[in-house]
């Protein structure tokens, strides 16, 4: 199996979860937030949703510069418009990685802020490091939730909301 197809597998398993745990974000709870350091839910399941779509921009890009590409996420005020948003984003990171090439996964990608570099990997590793990303801000949404009391999907298996004790 190749670095793409194992690559694709994986984002089509994570994106099976990703969907469930969105599609229990309350809509009127946006703007929630368990912490004054922590994103709102609005802030971190947008960038949840968006994740897919770093992997079209690791492809087609040789880098992102904060200083010239300042960050504006889309505006979501419900979880449809966020449900949305999220499969729109699944597609174009699929459909992009299923036209790559290995060769392309060897290339440098640059994560900058004008002249401060905080990253250069190859491709392989910033997609890599993407899939890992929406692992992470997942579990974060399930964190976010719990504290809601919004039963929690399962990821790899049955959540404590999923089994019958």
């Amino acid at each position: 199996m190749s670095t793409i197809q194992i690559f694709l597998k994986e984002l089509k398993n994570e994106s099976e979860t990703t969907r469930k745990m969105l599609s229990r974000i309350p809509d009127d709870k946006y703007d929630w937030k368990p912490h004054p350091k922590s994103m709102s839910i609005r802030q971190l399941s947008t960038h949840l949703a968006e994740l897919p779509t770093w992997i079209t921009m690791t492809l087609n890009t040789s880098e992102l510069d904060f200083a010239t590409s300042p960050y504006n996420p889309k505006p979501i005020d419900n979880t449809k418009e966020l449900m949305a948003y999220f499969e729109e984003s699944y597609q174009d990171g699929r459909s992009h990685l299923e036209k790559a090439k290995e060769e392309q996964l060897a290339e440098s990608w640059t994560l900058r802020n004008g002249d401060q570099v905080y990253s250069t990997s190859p491709k392989a590793e910033v997609i890599r490091m993407t899939l890992n990303q929406i692992v992470h801000h997942r579990a974060q949404m399930g964190v976010f939730l719990r504290l809601l009391d919004v039963p929690i999907p399962g990821s790899y298996g049955p959540s404590a909301d999923e089994m019958s004790f």
